[in-house]
């Protein structure tokens, strides 16, 4: 029986080993840190949309507060008014009296 040779000897295969844990190591360490970058930028971007969209928020507010401003404005009485009378030309009628007349034959007297 003749002995069957690998393909690599023994101290080939250490050789390989050594080179390939340095490589693997930076190929890691380069993207761990490509990752890193990534997601840092990810969370960069993700706050910046947030505060865009709180300043959103507060000029929303704003606007709400401004137009519940205005209407509590135009519901005045003598803001209605003024409209009625310079936009649509109403005016103020005198009170009008009515006068019932019932003939005290006719109710019953309760004693």
């Amino acid at each position: 029986m003749t002995k069957e040779k690998s393909k690599f000897n023994p101290r080939k295969q250490k050789q390989l080993i050594r080179s390939l844990i340095p490589f693997t190591m930076v190929v890691v360490v380069i993207s761990g840190l490509i990752v890193y970058l990534w997601i840092s930028s990810e969370v960069d971007e993700t706050l910046n949309e947030l505060e865009i969209q709180q300043s959103i928020v507060v000029e929303l507010n704003d606007d709400i507060n401004i137009l519940k401003d205005d209407i509590e404005y135009l519901e005045r009485i003598d803001v209605l008014t003024a409209r009625a009378m310079n936009e649509l030309g109403m005016v103020f009628t005198a009170p009008e009296t009515i006068a019932i007349y019932v003939d005290g034959s006719t109710l019953i007297d309760n004693k």
